[in-house]
């Protein structure tokens, strides 16, 4: 990736808190509980989700910089999202602790040297898995995320 894209892409990284914030406005809160016919994810459990990937990416990021060579852990997120019980959590916490979690990440990135950047990690799912490789991940991950959840309206008001 070269400098300039990855300049980018940190910036878009550091927007995420306001991008899923705005994209939330247009979700009707009666609806946020809502899973279609095939039982997908509700947009409350979407929220959880991307704060807990969000908690996850914290350490990935650290250890990619502090500790490169080292495994990266991974996660069942569905059982997560079971065993947590994401419909009962709340919302308004969840959306603070990704804003601090991803302004972090965000101070603590747009910081780092360049020979940073080609950090590698194990990842069990992935393999390795450089610094670069990570920050693809996550800044398209709030995005991602948002797209199913339009989904979900979509199937929503299609079931009014």
């Amino acid at each position: 990736m070269t400098p300039e894209t990855r300049r980018q892409k940190i910036e878009s990284y550091g927007n995420a808190y306001s991008v899923l914030t705005d994209a939330l406005k247009q979700f009707p809160k009666e609806m946020w509980q809502f899973r279609d016919e095939h039982g997908c994810w509700s947009i409350h459990e979407h929220i959880i989700h991307i704060t807990d990937s969000e908690a996850n990416s914290y350490i990935r990021a650290r250890r990619l910089i502090a500790e490169p060579g080292r495994t990266l852990m991974d996660y069942d997120e569905n059982q997560w999202a079971t065993a947590l019980d994401y419909h009962d959590q709340d919302i308004d916490d969840t959306l603070n602790l990704f804003k601090w979690l991803r302004g972090k990440s965000y101070t603590l990135i747009k910081s780092l040297p360049e020979s940073a950047w080609a950090n590698t990690a194990y990842h069990p799912e992935n393999g390795d898995t450089s610094l670069d490789d990570w920050l693809d991940t996550y800044e398209a991950h709030v995005r991602e995320h948002v797209e199913y959840m339009q989904q979900n309206l979509e199937a929503w008001q299609a079931a009014q």
